[in-house]
């Protein structure tokens, strides 16, 4: 942006010698360039193409007298006391550096000439011997010269671009006149008198009204503007790139200049505002800040002078969905008149007058920068006879993630797309300017069309995006599972079903007992669609149980029996479960008129064991899965038989399971993986190894069966299997042929771990909600040398589609909502109409009324057509594969007789991420929250409660009256001066292996390993540390019981052989007490977190 001059009051101030301050825009490149030395991002570089008699001596004196009429270029920068300062020289040696490639062909003189222009371009200045430019010039012969010039962008600027050539020119035209060296007319001011009156200006308080303007126009915390990215974003900031030049059509720079003049509105105001429209497409962000450059130049007496004026502006866009492209512009229109009026504030003083939150790999406040320049005519090049004309010249840099210029001219409207090749490639370049243009088109055609409803991708796109949305190999609906399962044990009854310890079952056995009971369940009411509830511990009667209850008709409800009491007693008022399958030993709520069964203990001698052969259609429910609810209570999202029988033809076609492996089924009943697990091995005559309840979280127990059953395959939380990963043991499953990961975004790291760990075994990434049949797209991993790992394709019988607020497909690379549709998609809430109906949505590209799930996840398209998850559109978020919505939380603390106000936030960790608790009181009494998260526990699993809770005195307000997530404080440590320190070698030991995983210096003795940001996962971790690092055997369970690092030492003892590890790891047949250690491992979880 350009501003009218303002009157005269920069005064000459600064002789030759004198030391003093930068200004605010070099000091912060002299932090840069201290940052990372050798930095090149800031270099200026021009390449002129000059033909005729050029007097290179002539050219040489007319550099001289440049450097000599400009005192920047003079100037030497050096730190006094730490402070960056700068002084001129009278007098500095500069010598044109001459080439010559006259003698070389056409093709080397052009592979050479490339080599000198970069060579300058990247050329490493010392700021402390001016001057702070570089210049050749190349002789092609014939009367032919490149000058490639080069100039560090503290002494310079685009603006000073013009007046370097202006000047350039009339001093060779005089140098070649008087045949030596000659003289410019002298300048009124210098750079640096206009540095000192910057300073004088600022520390005067002359811009503290504009300083003002700008902190009420970005308000709080300004969100990063998070673009997908082709790679992962780097942990510091670099400076790579290239740059993609583009026309805009003629006839669409005239509609655009139509529109300007109906809005009354510069091109520039036009053009930011289709930039804003795009990148919040681009992002799925509505909230985000862009960079504009500001040329600086508002005294008259600075107009010719070379140096760095130009600062930045920073415009918040603040977009929704429902705004038309017109309103858009007509809000950038007001916030540009806004930042004439304001635009003398550096940058520099903005940036340390806030707050916001600063990441290393960021550039501060905005990720984005846009200009406009109006070119006029070419700048005239007159340099006395020669004929000389501008080369553009790819730099080969980028100084943000993007950045867009137009330069408006005679000639049309030309654009730039600067982009970071660490973070984009060639063809996203391409594809965001294709998506501008095509914004830009609608602005001139149809400004008044809303944001939602904006078409980014053309016909031929869409056809191929609905190529790949579908997978229509779905199979006729043949049979329920439980079907299979028996036409399975009349094929091969004697092969061993189900292992469970040292016990197993045939499938003979298996069968018989499991239409035994059914029958019982049959006389008990069950017919198709009864949910029927079953809260066992992992156990063959948990299998047994599941296959009944599909035989006789109903729905299986699974409620896991170490959930909190209320929450149990929640899931059976909901579900409306008149029966439940249980064990003897579990202590469960229980509600009037619930029947139960207790397994254990069941006799079904009097029971027919043949086939009880209840119908059961495709439609009718297989099984009701709960799942966290946003309204503070869970919700339970019913599948129907058609939709499970597909999904496990599907696994069978894609992975090809035979009757001679083994499955290790080790996933909690009450999330949905546990269902392939459970049915695909029985549906194919292996072997289903079930094991021993709590075995899932340990390592070792998990490597010794999978070594002692041969497991050829098992599933694992991506989270888990980072820690099953860093056992020792683990390469001792050489077994494994499939290794299944869902549940959470599978980290890169965890890919290349199994790759060099576990070769022999194929890496599987699935994905897929409660609310469809298990899973519904499906990705074999690869070694890509990606950071991303996608997510894949759909099933057969899926549909996956990205869609925007407006239901419209996304193009690929863009970010958009995941919606499923298709064979796979579940009934909906069980007992809930409204909000099924608001999940699942009509499709729009199915004209014979199906239904989308709305998934909330934000996936893109890439563009080898597989999907690619990026996050959450909401607060729901993933804890150790858990699936919580947040709202559920802060429901829970909201329902607490002391808590005023709630909001519960996802933050990042070591070992995955944290869930911390914000609160305020009610009262003036101080709350507990050791008392608040011993209440909690008593609702909410272990899973959903809060690593730590920090109580405010209020919580911070957006502008809406809504919590400011982002402007909520970082959590304090614990008081280090309550911290005892230990002094046995054993507790040092334990303490660093403590500070190790949890991410943490400081451990004291008596910390509470929850209270300081430990979770079950991470225990597991500090017991494999134990052993390897310390040769000293302890059980998971005994780490539970003893959550401070001097319970912890007390419990210790040598490692046992490994016939006594065998033992150790034997599972207790106990029941009462496995529930007693249940409840312990949330009563420790619950306990002690202070602020």
């Amino acid at each position: 942006m350009n501003n009218p001059l303002m009157p005269l009051t920069i005064h000459r101030t600064v002789t030759d010698g004198d030391a003093v301050a930068l200004s605010y825009a070099q000091e912060q490149l002299c932090f840069l360039q201290k940052l990372e030395p050798g930095l090149t991002a800031y270099n200026l570089p021009r390449v002129i193409r000059l033909t005729g008699g050029l007097d290179v001596t002539a050219m040489e004196h007319a550099f001289q007298a440049l450097i000599a009429r400009h005192a920047i270029l003079r100037t030497c920068f050096f730190e006094q006391e730490g402070v960056p300062m700068q002084s001129v020289q009278a007098t500095v040696p500069f010598a044109l550096e001459r080439i010559d490639l006259s003698v070389l062909d056409d093709e080397a003189q052009k592979a050479q000439l490339d080599v000198v222009v970069r060579r300058t371009a990247g050329h490493v200045f010392d700021l402390g011997v001016p001057p702070a430019l570089v210049a050749r010039l190349v002789n092609l012969g014939c009367d032919r010269y490149v000058l490639a010039v080069c100039l560090h962008h503290i002494v310079s600027d685009a603006w000073s671009n013009p007046i370097l050539v202006h000047d350039l020119a009339e001093a060779y035209r005089l140098a070649l006149r008087t045949g030596g060296p000659i003289q410019l007319p002298s300048l009124p001011v210098q750079y640096a008198d206009y540095a000192v009156w910057q300073r004088a200006s600022v520390q005067g308080g002359a811009l503290e009204r504009q300083l003002d303007h700008w902190n009420r126009h970005l308000g709080s915390d300004v969100p990063a503007l998070d673009l997908p990215t082709d790679r992962m974003r780097p942990s510091g900031k670099t400076f790579v790139g290239t740059a993609l030049g583009f026309d805009v059509p003629s006839e669409l720079a005239v509609a655009l200049q139509t529109f300007c003049r109906v809005e009354k509105c510069t091109p520039f105001v036009a053009l930011l505002a289709v930039w804003q429209v795009l990148l919040a497409r681009c992002s799925g962000q509505n909230d985000f800040a862009i960079g504009v450059p500001n040329a600086g130049r508002h005294h008259e007496e600075v107009s010719e002078l070379l140096g760095f004026f130009v600062t930045t502006q920073v415009f918040r866009a603040r977009l929704s969905p429902w705004q038309s492209l017109r309103q858009v512009c007509r809000q950038v229109r007001v916030d540009a008149l806004a930042a004439l009026d304001n635009a003398e504030l550096p940058f520099e003083v903005l940036l340390a007058s806030r707050k916001d939150r600063r990441d290393p790999a960021r550039s501060p406040l905005f990720q984005v920068m846009f200009g406009v320049q109006m070119v006029g005519n070419a700048v005239a090049l007159d340099f006395d006879g020669l004929s000389a004309e501008f080369e553009e010249f790819d730099d080969a840099g980028a100084k943000f993630d993007l950045s867009l210029d137009f330069y408006i001219g005679p000639q049309g409207v030309r654009g730039r797309l600067e982009y970071n090749t660490d973070l984009f490639d060639a063809t996203t370049a391409r594809r965001l300017v294709a998506g501008y243009t095509r914004v830009l088109e609608v602005l001139a055609v149809d400004p008044d069309r809303v944001l939602a409803n904006l078409v980014l991708t053309s016909e031929n796109e869409r056809a191929g995006l609905m190529q790949w949305s579908q997978n229509l190999a779905n199979r006729p609906f043949e049979a329920p599972v439980h079907q299979l399962i028996t036409q399975r044990a009349r094929h091969t009854p004697e092969a061993v079903a189900v292992v469970f310890g040292e016990a197993s079952l045939t499938y003979a056995d298996l069968e018989a007992r499991a239409n035994c009971l059914a029958h019982r369940l049959i006389a008990l009411g069950v017919r198709p669609d009864t949910p029927v509830g079953i809260a066992v511990e992992r156990s063959p009667e948990m299998v047994l149980g599941l296959l009944a209850i599909l035989k006789a008709g109903g729905a299986y409800v699974p409620i896991d029996p170490e959930y909190p009491p209320d929450r149990i007693a929640y899931m059976l008022e909901d579900s409306g479960v008149a029966l439940l399958l249980t064990q003897s030993h579990l202590t469960l709520p229980m509600r009037d008129g619930l029947k139960t069964i207790e397994l254990d203990r069941l006799d079904l001698a009097s029971e027919p064991s043949t086939d009880p052969g209840v119908p059961v259609n495709g439609e009718h429910l297989a099984y009701v899965i709960y799942t966290s609810g946003s309204t503070g209570r869970p919700k339970g999202a019913a599948n129907r038989h058609r939709a499970l029988a597909n999904r496990l033809a599907w696994m069978q076609d894609a992975y090809t399971l035979t009757p001679a492996e083994t499955v290790l089924q080790k996933t909690p009943f009450s999330f949905d993986v546990s269902v392939w697990e459970f049915f695909w091995p029985l549906l194919q005559g292996a072997r289903l190894v079930v094991a021993q309840p709590g075995a899932h979280r340990e390592p070792a127990r998990l490597v010794q069966l999978i070594r002692e059953h041969a497991v050829t395959t098992l599933h694992f939380v991506p989270s888990m299997l980072q820690a099953f990963m860093a056992h020792a043991g683990v390469e001792a499953c050489i077994s494994l042929k499939r290794i299944v990961c869902s549940g959470e975004a599978l980290p890169a790291e965890a890919q290349a771990q199994v790759f060099q760990r576990l070769p022999g075994a194929g890496l599987y990434n699935l994905y897929g909600p409660t609310e469809a049949a298990i899973d519904v797209t499906h990705w074999t991993c690869l070694a890509d040398g990606l950071n991303h790992v996608a997510i894949g394709r759909p099933i057969a019988g899926s549909r996956t589609y990205v869609l925007d607020d407006g239901l419209n497909l996304v193009a690929p690379g863009l970010p958009g909502e995941l919606y499923l549709g298709g064979v796979g998609l579940g009934r909906g809430y069980l007992g809930k109409p409204g909000l099924t109906s608001e999940r699942f949505v009509a499709d729009p590209f199915d004209a014979a009324g199906e239904r989308l799930y709305r998934t909330g996840d934000l996936v893109r398209w890439r563009t080898d057509g597989q999907l690619e998850y990026l996050g959450r559109l909401d607060h729901q978020v993933k804890i150790r594969g858990f699936r919580i919505e947040l709202g559920e939380i802060e429901a829970q603390l909201l329902a607490q007789p002391e808590v005023r106000e709630a909001v519960v936030v996802a933050q990042p960790a070591t070992g995955g991420p944290r869930l911390v608790a914000y609160v305020s009181a009610s009262t003036a009494q101080a709350i507990d929250t050791q008392t608040l998260r011993a209440r909690l526990a008593v609702a909410l699993p272990e899973h959903m409660l809060p690593s730590l809770v920090v109580v405010l005195d209020t919580l911070p307000l957006n502008a809406n009256g809504k919590v400011d997530r982002n402007a909520l404080p970082a959590p304090q440590p614990p008081d280090a001066t309550r911290r005892v320190a230990p002094t046995r070698d054993i507790e040092k030991a334990i303490c660093a292996i403590w500070a190790q995983v949890l991410g943490t210096e400081g451990v004291g003795i008596h910390d509470n390993f929850f209270d300081i940001g430990g979770h079950s996962l991470l225990l597991v971790q500090v017991q494999a540390q134990i052993q390897s690092r310390l040769g000293l055997a302890v059980s998971l369970v005994d780490l539970f019981k003893h959550p401070t690092v001097a319970a912890q030492a007390r419990c210790l003892r040598p490692e046992p052989t490994d016939g006594a590890i065998d033992t150790a790891m034997r599972p207790a047949r106990d029941g009462a007490r496995r529930q007693r250690e249940a409840m312990l491992r949330r009563k420790n979880a619950a306990e002690g977190m202070q602020r």
